[in-house]
C-alpha cells in the first residue's frame, strides 16, 4: 500500500494542478506548461531503457512537469544491440538524464538520477510517483502488479500482456489499487485514427459489417544479431537470468535477447501481438467493443519462422465474429492499417493517413450532439495530465487487455489449427480444454504472479 507520505504528496500535486487552471480535453484535465516548482513535479522512474524505453524517456523528460529520478535495467550498457544498432542500458540512460538536466543548470552538472538493476528497489522508494515500463512481453505482468500495489501510477508498453490470464490479473489489480494507467498504444493519440473511429461510431458509413486489419509479417532482424544463434558467454553487466525471469530456462545467445526477443514465443507472440496493441485496438475503438470481444475466432492459418530460435508466425490470418454480427479479419497480407466497411462506405486509416469512400467523408465535421471520442494530442503528456487530475487516460488498462486478447486468441487458433468459441464476458474458451490451457503459461520458479 502507498505510504501516508506518498498520499499526501499526491493530494498536493492534484490541488496544485487544479489551482494552476486545468483545461478539460475529452475526459482528462490537461495542465498548462507554465513553469512549476520542483515540489509540484511528478517524479518518474524508467524501468527498461533499451529500445522503446529510451524513446519514452525522451518523451517524458521534455515535459517540465516531470522529473526523472531513476532508471532501471538488467543490462548495464550495450553499445549497439538495440533497434537500428542504437545503444541502451541503465548507464546509458542515466548519463542521458543527468546530461539533460545538467544542461539546464548554471554549473552544467547534475547527478540526481539514480541507477538500478532490480526494479523492486525502485518500487520501494516512496518519493517516486510514477513508473514507465518498457520491458519484454514476458516481463509485463509482474512489474505492473507490484507497481500498482506499491502505489505507483504506470505508463507501460504494449502489448499489455503475454497471456489473457496475465492481462486479467493486471487490469483487476490496477483497478483495485486505483492507479492511473496508460498503455503505450499511442495510435489513440493520433487525430486521424480518432476521426476514423468517430465517423464509424456515428454511422457515417452506414451499418458496419466488416473490419479488415493489416499487420506486418516476417521477422525483421532489428538488432542485427539474428544470425548469432550459437550459445555464448553472457556479456559482462547483463543479468541474463533475471532477463529470462518467469520464462523457461534457455541458453544465452545474442540472437535471443534485446529487440529480437519478440520473435520467440516464450517471450512474445510475434508480429501478431507486437502490432496487436495497435491496429486491433483501433478497430475495437471504432466498433464500440472496447469492453468486450469476439464470440468466435477461426479460419486461422499460419506459416512459422524457419530459424534455430525464432518460432513465431511470419505469415498469418484469422477471423473474428462479434455478437452484433460484425466480422474482423486480421492478416499479414491485408493492406496495412484498419479498414472499416459499412453499408454506405468505407474508411481506411493508418499512421498519418486517412482515406474515405465517399471522399467527402474525410472532411466531415462531427456534430456537437454526436459521439466525440476521447481527445489526446500527446500520449505521454496525456498520462501526466491524468496523474494530476486522477481521470482515466486515453489508453487505459482494461481497454488494452480487451484489445490484446484478440491477438492472443488468434495465436491460439493458429497454433491449434482449429476454431475457438469465446465467451467475452467470462473470458473463457468454450468446450476446448487444450485451448483453454493456452490462456496462461507456467512461470519459472521462483517467479510468480499472485
Amino acid at each position: 500500500m502507498p505510504s501516508s507520505k506518498n498520499i499526501t504528496r499526491r493530494s498536493f500535486l492534484q490541488s496544485a494542478a487544479l489551482s494552476s487552471g486545468a483545461l478539460t480535453l475529452g475526459g482528462c484535465a490537461t495542465t498548462s506548461q507554465a513553469p512549476i516548482s520542483p515540489n509540484e513535479r511528478i517524479t518518474m522512474a524508467c524501468i527498461g531503457v533499451g529500445n522503446q524505453g529510451m524513446n519514452n524517456l525522451r518523451g517524458f523528460i521534455s515535459d517540465k512537469r516531470v522529473q526523472i529520478v531513476a532508471v532501471c535495467d538488467v543490462c548495464k550498457y550495450d553499445e549497439s544491440g538495440y533497434w537500428a544498432g542504437k545503444p541502451g542500458g541503465r548507464d546509458y540512460a542515466q548519463n542521458e538524464v543527468n546530461e539533460y538536466y545538467g544542461a539546464q543548470k548554471r554549473s552544467g552538472n547534475y547527478k540526481g538520477c539514480d541507477s538500478y538493476a532490480n526494479f523492486r528497489d525502485v518500487l520501494q522508494r516512496d518519493d517516486i510517483d510514477t513508473v514507465m515500463l518498457a520491458l519484454p512481453d514476458h516481463w509485463h505482468a509482474i512489474p505492473v502488479v507490484e507497481a500498482a500495489r506499491a502505489g505507483k501510477d504506470i505508463y507501460a508498453e504494449k502489448p499489455l500482456s503475454l497471456t489473457v490470464t496475465d492481462g486479467r490479473i493486471m487490469s483487476d489489480t490496477v483497478r483495485k489499487q486505483k492507479r492511473i494507467f496508460q498503455t503505450g498504444s499511442q495510435q489513440r493519440s493520433d487525430a486521424k485514427f480518432r476521426k476514423a473511429c468517430e465517423l464509424v461510431r456515428n454511422g457515417y458509413i452506414g451499418d458496419l459489417h466488416t473490419v479488415k486489419i493489416g499487420l506486418p509479417g516476417g521477422i525483421p532482424d532489428y538488432s542485427k544479431r539474428g544470425s548469432m544463434t550459437d550459445t555464448a558467454p553472457v556479456p559482462e553487466g547483463f543479468d541474463y537470468n533475471t532477463w529470462l525471469g518467469p520464462a523457461p530456462e534457455a541458453p544465452y545467445s545474442p540472437a535471443r535477447t534485446h529487440v529480437n526477443w519478440r520473435w520467440i514465443y516464450d517471450y512474445s507472440g510475434g508480429q501478431v501481438t507486437d502490432w496487436g496493441g495497435h491496429h486491433p485496438d483501433i478497430a475495437q475503438w471504432g466498433m464500440d467493443t472496447e469492453d468486450t470481444g469476439p464470440v468466435w475466432v477461426g479460419n486461422a492459418r499460419a506459416k512459422y519462422a524457419d530459424h534455430p530460435i525464432y518460432d513465431t508466425a511470419v505469415d498469418y490470418a484469422f477471423e473474428c465474429k462479434y455478437k452484433n454480427g460484425v466480422k474482423m479479419i486480421v492478416s499479414s497480407k491485408a493492406r496495412g492499417g484498419v479498414t472499416f466497411e459499412g453499408s454506405e462506405g468505407t474508411i481506411w486509416c493508418n499512421r498519418g493517413s486517412l482515406e474515405t469512400n465517399p471522399e467527402t467523408l474525410k472532411d466531415a465535421e462531427i456534430k456537437e450532439n454526436e459521439i466525440h471520442l476521447y481527445k489526446s494530442r500527446n500520449h505521454a503528456r496525456n498520462f501526466i495530465d491524468c496523474v494530476y487530475s486522477r481521470e482515466q487516460a486515453v489508453a487505459p488498462i482494461e481497454t488494452a487487455h480487451r484489445s490484446i486478447t484478440i491477438a492472443h486468441l488468434g495465436n491460439i487458433a493458429m497454433k491449434l489449427g482449429r476454431d475457438i468459441q469465446w465467451d467475452p464476458k467470462r473470458e473463457r474458451i468454450i468446450g476446448d480444454t487444450e485451448a483453454s490451457k493456452m490462456l496462461s503459461r507456467p512461470y519459472r520458479a521462483p517467479w510468480s504472479l499472485s
